[in-house]
């Protein structure tokens, strides 16, 4: 889809005085005199450019400068960026860690979306940065095959970038399988995990991590918060594949604190703020800066949401961390405050989602898994318990939702989580469970992208979990470096034309360990 180029203007230049403009190449392209850059004015983008929460006809673009200035995007259904449109421009300011983000609108009819971002700096039109480009393919209205990728847990238990070691390898193993998108299932950063610049490996080799300021100590103020996410897109391997691939972010716990919860005082000498909420709107603050999320105007703080990528497939991103009740020894027998962990608000707009959904399969991507023991101490930071029986503390929430998508006859809905550090295939059935009234589901983990490895987990026995696969490190053995090879994504392919869904567990090196076809049911009355 290309339009004609407009005739140039001398108002084409006044980029940084607010006016419509075009970046250099435009220029160029239409046959302008050249222009001399101001070098010592000139901007850089910083840490790539990324894309995310993709729509049929827009998608939200983000990018970073390295002064103040202005962000400048150009669009084209072309790599050569013939008859590129230019966007808007969006100020970047200290105010948001000099990071703009932009709704791109008017892509009806586009299949692969070709972006270029350059900054001009503010009071000098002529000081404008090289440009960097991007790509990401937008959801069909039609069947077609799609292909996404799912993990999590990012520069965790000390394990930086050591560029000796090729960086965070498994960012470019993903990005290889081309996806048409990636779903971040949380622990985008370790906020509460300082690095140190070497660390001894039980080989008696060394692990050398690049070190910034804010790595090296706990986040508490906004901008050590934002430095934890700025210290990813140092890696190359992030950054080409942020650049390519649009991201469908969620948060979880390390973004703020180990295993927070909203209402919880640390006791804790690393941290000298010890409010956990206040240390909580930081976290998030920066996680919205730094992640290519759209933000309704109702609602500017929320973290779920739903994706439509045409018939075969609906994305259902969670919030498992904003809502929850304090972590316990989660038996309580009665629902409330106490036992939630999506929230009724959350709750209620999940299961009407899903009642309104018309695609065959229904993705919900949590940032935790079901029937997993996740301990906190003596108490719990999961949904399990460690309890066999009938539904206790959160397990009611989650029982309530279960009978829900059965009593609603919603058809064809699987679980995709990370959180855990291993990778593993779980299969929930009411007549292996103590409770009963729910469709039997799939529930897959996979992770951590460069994390230590741990696992496995205790299986709960309440929801009836029969794991079918899994990999873990060696009995005895815990927090292994990325390079011992127990790094995980999963990856996800749906038959544009059968609605096959396949699932295949990998590794950081791409080998697959275990696959899964899931055959669809039949569409139900209500879709």
């Amino acid at each position: 889809m290309t339009t004609p180029p407009k005739p140039f203007t001398r108002r084409d230049l006044l980029v940084a005085s607010g006016h419509a403009g075009l970046g250099l190449a435009g220029i160029a392209l239409l046959g302008a005199p050249a222009i001399v850059l101001a070098e010592g004015r000139r901007p850089t983008v910083e840490g790539g450019v990324m894309s995310g929460d993709v729509l049929t006809d827009r998608a939200m673009l983000w990018g970073k400068a390295s002064q103040p200035s202005r962000m400048l995007i150009e669009v084209a259904d072309n790599p050569e960026f013939r008859g590129a449109r230019q966007l808007p421009g969006v100020e970047v300011l200290p105010s948001t860690d000099l990071i703009g983000k932009l709704d791109a609108t008017g892509l009806t009819g586009m299949d692969t979306v070709h972006y270029r971002v350059r900054f001009a700096a503010l009071g000098d039109p002529r000081a404008i940065s090289e440009p960097v480009v991007g790509r990401l393919r937008l959801p069909a209205s039609q069947p077609r095959d799609i292909r996404f990728v799912w993990s999590g847990d990012v520069v965790g238990q000390g394990w930086g970038i050591d560029e000796s070691r090729g960086g965070m390898r498994t960012w470019e193993t993903m990005r290889q399988v081309r996806p048409d998108f990636f779903i971040h299932s949380g622990d985008t950063v370790y906020a509460d995990g300082p690095l140190e610049a070497q660390t001894e490996l039980p080989d008696g080799g060394i692990w050398r991590n690049i070190v910034t300021p804010a790595k090296q100590k706990v986040a508490e103020t906004l901008d050590e918060y934002r430095g934890q996410h700025a210290y990813n897109h140092l890696d190359a391997n992030f950054r080409r594949f942020a650049a390519e691939v649009p991201m469908l972010a969620q948060w979880d716990d390390h973004e703020t604190t180990n295993n927070w919860y909203p209402q919880e005082i640390l006791d804790n000498d690393r941290y000298t703020e010890k409010n956990v909420a206040l240390l909580a709107a930081r976290g998030r603050q920066a996680f919205l800066e730094y992640m290519p999320i759209r933000l309704p105007a109702s609602a500017p703080q929320r973290i779920y949401r739903r994706f439509s990528y045409g018939p075969g497939m609906e994305v259902f991103m969670l919030d498992m961390r904003s809502y929850r009740g304090p972590n316990s020894a989660n038996l309580q027998d009665e629902e409330s405050s106490a036992t939630a962990f999506l929230g009724e608000n959350q709750f209620r707009w999940l299961r009407q989602a899903l009642n309104d959904s018309n695609a065959t399969w229904k993705i919900i991507a949590a940032d935790m898994p079901i029937g997993m023991v996740v301990p906190d101490g003596d108490q719990f930071e999961a949904i399990a318990n460690r309890d066999p029986g009938q539904p206790l503390g959160r397990e009611l929430e989650i029982a309530r939702l279960l009978q829900a998508i059965r009593d609603d006859d919603i058809a064809n809905v699987v679980w995709f989580t990370a959180d855990v550090h291993y990778t593993a295939a779980h299969h929930y059935a009411p007549e292996r469970a103590s409770f009963k009234a729910f469709k039997p589901f799939w529930e897959f983990v996979s992770g951590p992208l460069h994390a230590g490895t741990f696992g496995p987990s205790e299986m709960d026995a309440t929801f009836g979990p029969e794991v079918t696969f899994f990999k873990a490190p060696p009995e005895g053995q815990s927090n292994l470096p990325p390079s011992a090879g127990y790094q995980f994504f999963g990856q996800a392919d749906l038959d544009g034309e059968s609605e096959t869904l396949t699932i295949r567990l990998k590794d950081s090196d791409g080998r697959t360990l275990h696959t899964q076809v899931l055959e669809p049911e039949p569409r139900s009355a209500n879709a």
